[in-house]
């Protein structure tokens, strides 16, 4: 891609945020806080051993617990470093390295996308409706993507739902929460369901 990915520019000025990044979250498990509020929702949306992209998987903590509960799980990110943390703790699990605005499995479609953390506010500018698109692409017949980010990271959520609106898919959902919480104006957090109509 010519654009650069946010997150591939914060890790060019700052080399070691990668691995802060896994620290952080390793601290928090090790802490007992709860970091499987994602993956509870999509195993509730999701048939058994259903087919599951994780989006932007990071270190797989979503797409792991997923595969854990039985589903079959892909993992897809951009972070080299992320996909080997990945790689160790969930070793059962397809991580592979690649850019999301360039999406491509090959035979695959999935029952659920998921789309967590903040991964939508770290693309390439511009590559958001993109990424939408070939998420629409990847889904299943009646499959759902859940897409999930913050407030105040550059990406407004009016913007994102234009782009979803042009990326051919449409929303079932908007929530506040993972634990799908109303959705007010001053939400600091989004999580869309969306479908493939």
């Amino acid at each position: 891609m010519d654009s650069e990915n946010l997150w591939e520019a914060k890790k060019r000025e700052n080399p070691g945020h990668s691995a802060w990044f896994i620290a952080r979250f390793a601290g928090m498990r090790a802490d007992g806080v709860d970091l499987d509020g994602e993956s509870r929702l999509v195993d509730a949306l999701a048939g058994r051993s259903a087919r599951i992209l994780d989006a932007g998987c990071g270190t797989g903590r979503v797409g792991g617990e997923l595969a854990r509960l039985g589903h079959q799980v892909i993992g897809v990110d951009i972070d080299g470093e992320l996909i080997e943390a990945a790689r160790t703790d969930y070793p059962d699990v397809d991580w592979r390295l690649g850019d999301l605005a360039a999406l491509s499995v090959p035979g695959e479609k999935f029952d659920v996308i998921v789309c967590a953390g903040n991964v939508m506010p770290f693309l390439a500018p511009g590559t958001a409706r993109s990424v939408l698109t070939r998420f629409r692409e990847h889904l299943a017949p009646g499959g759902r993507a859940l897409v999930g980010f913050g407030a105040g990271r550059g990406y407004d959520f009016d913007n994102f739902f234009l782009d979803v609106q042009d990326s051919g898919l449409s929303v079932a959902g908007r929530f506040a929460t993972w634990q799908l919480h109303t959705l007010t104006p001053d939400a600091d957090f989004l999580v869309a369901l969306l479908e493939h109509p």
